[in-house]
Formats: structure tokens, C-alpha cells, sequence
């Protein structure tokens, strides 16, 4: 199993950036699949979720409106779009998968405790 997240840099305020998560090893269009983010000394946070089959998706408070989750099954990945980042975006990003991270009933756990599967992150860094 391997999750691979990529796509992070370094960016300038109000910049953007798309991860993306490529999978591998289990059957990718039966798991939910969560961006969660963690900055130094803060907790982990997630960020965002797409259904399994992409008909659901959700986002915490502070990135709607400027965050989109997509996800291509076709090609085992998913994508975080990043809009109009703030220095408060910066962190290592992950994707994780999980069968029930979210669904049509809503996104019980955002903090991810369950989670089948995680990948190894991706920095994002925000310069003001």
C-alpha cells in the first residue's frame, strides 16, 4: 500500500498550489480519501475530504471557498486545489484513506484517528 503526496513548495500570500495524493495497493475507489495538515507545534488538522466516490466532500472552516478536493479514480488520485494561500496555510500536507473518512452522511471524524492508510507529506510553505 503507498500513498504519495506531492505537489507542495513554497509560495508567495494569496499564491496557489495543487497537491495531489497518487495511490497504490488496495482498492482506491472504495476509500475516502482526507488532506490533513500539521504546522509546527500545533495539532493535526483535518483539512478536507472527498467521498469515494466523489460525490461528497467537505472542508474545514478556515480553507472553504478557497480549497477544492477532486479526486480521479481512473488514476488512483486525488487533488487539493489551493487558492489564495495565507502563511496560516503553511504545514506538511498528508492524504489518508479510510473506507468511512467521510460520506454522502457527513464527516464524522475530521481529525483522522482511524485512518486505514496514510502517506508521507508534502511541505507547503506561505511567504507573507
Amino acid at each position: 500500500v503507498q500513498l504519495q503526496a506531492s505537489g507542495g513548495g513554497l509560495v508567495q500570500a494569496g499564491g496557489s498550489l495543487r497537491l495531489s495524493c497518487a495511490a497504490s495497493g488496495f482498492t482506491f475507489d472504495y476509500y475516502a480519501i482526507g488532506w490533513f495538515r500539521q504546522a509546527p507545534g500545533k495539532e493535526r488538522e483535518g483539512v478536507s475530504c472527498i467521498s469515494s466516490g466523489g460525490g461528497s466532500t467537505y472542508y474545514t472552516d478556515s480553507v472553504k471557498g478557497r480549497f477544492t478536493i477532486s479526486r480521479d479514480n481512473a488514476k488512483n488520485t486525488v487533488f487539493l486545489q489551493m487558492n489564495s494561500l495565507s502563511p496560516e496555510d503553511a504545514a506538511v500536507y498528508y492524504c489518508a484513506a479510510d473506507p468511512h473518512y467521510c460520506s454522502a452522511y457527513g464527516w464524522i471524524n475530521p481529525q483522522g484517528y482511524d485512518m486505514s492508510y496514510w502517506g508521507k507529506g508534502t511541505q507547503v510553505t506561505v511567504s507573507s
